[in-house]
């Protein structure tokens, strides 16, 4: 069973870039969306169901902004469409597809670089955040968690970290909060499981100042976090770079688990 996550930095951009055709040839299983920046009415019949896939979105209320979709070849037998919290919903930011005893969530945590208010939202979103993964992790499904967390968990998982340790995406408080939800409530990064030492090539996005992109001074902010049973059926996992869709590259995969 091959999962991709992507934040395609706006689905109408990303299609323009040839984001489908090349979803066409991955032989993928679900794929998880983030920062549609669409809503339902913006959306092209490819977009909202590409060849042989079924497609579930939770869309912003704030036209060309956030949203997050899931594509998958098996029609979910149950999708929950946000948190039940009125502000993070009214963001898009959660939807999940249920397959059997299989859950596959597609998350788009909020960013605080714009400013210190957005920074102070992001941190009341991880204190509300945290019990939903406590209550997932207690569920007894299996799950993949899949999207751009916003937050890089430990040095090696960005280029420039002494001079970002005062900057949103790397701070203390993110950090610890992110292993809290490894070490403490048990939810498995699944890119590092299988490649515990990668450093470039694990990068999933890059600035667009500078030569950031040109250079590799790039983020691993884009996780795919699961439970322990699945996760220890992780195969192979690898970051898609030789063309470019968005400013956040697609993390590719694949686990021993029937599709």
């Amino acid at each position: 069973m091959r999962i991709i996550s992507v934040n395609l930095n706006g689905i109408r951009s990303a299609a323009s870039k040839g984001f489908f055709d090349w979803l066409a040839g991955q032989d993928a299983d679900v794929v998880c969306l983030q920062e549609l920046k669409a809503q339902a009415a913006d959306m092209r019949p490819e977009m909202l169901q590409p060849a042989g896939f079924h497609g579930c979105f939770h869309y912003a209320e704030k036209k060309g902004y956030s949203g997050v979709g899931i594509y998958s070849r098996r029609e979910p037998d149950r999708v929950v469409e946000g948190l039940g919290i009125a502000d993070i919903d009214a963001e898009g930011r959660y939807l999940q597809a249920d397959f059997g005893n299989l859950s596959v969530i597609s998350l788009y945590l909020p960013s605080g670089s714009s400013s210190e208010e957005r920074q102070q939202v992001k941190f009341y979103f991880l204190e509300r955040f945290l019990p939903h993964l406590r209550e997932l992790k207690a569920s007894g499904r299996e799950i993949i968690l899949c999207g751009d967390w916003n937050i890089a968990h430990k040095e090696i998982d960005l280029k420039n970290w002494k001079s970002n340790q005062k900057n949103s995406g790397f701070l203390p408080e993110e950090r610890a909060w992110l292993t809290h939800v490894f070490d403490q409530v048990g939810w498995v990064d699944v890119y590092r499981r299988l490649q515990p030492e990668a450093t470039g090539e694990a990068y999933t996005w890059w600035s667009n100042r500078g030569q950031a992109w040109a250079k590799n001074v790039g983020w691993r902010i884009d996780y795919q976090i699961a439970t322990p049973g699945i996760a220890e059926k992780a195969a192979a996992a690898s970051v898609y770079k030789a063309e470019r869709f968005s400013d956040h590259a697609p993390l590719l995969i694949d686990y021993d688990w029937p599709s």
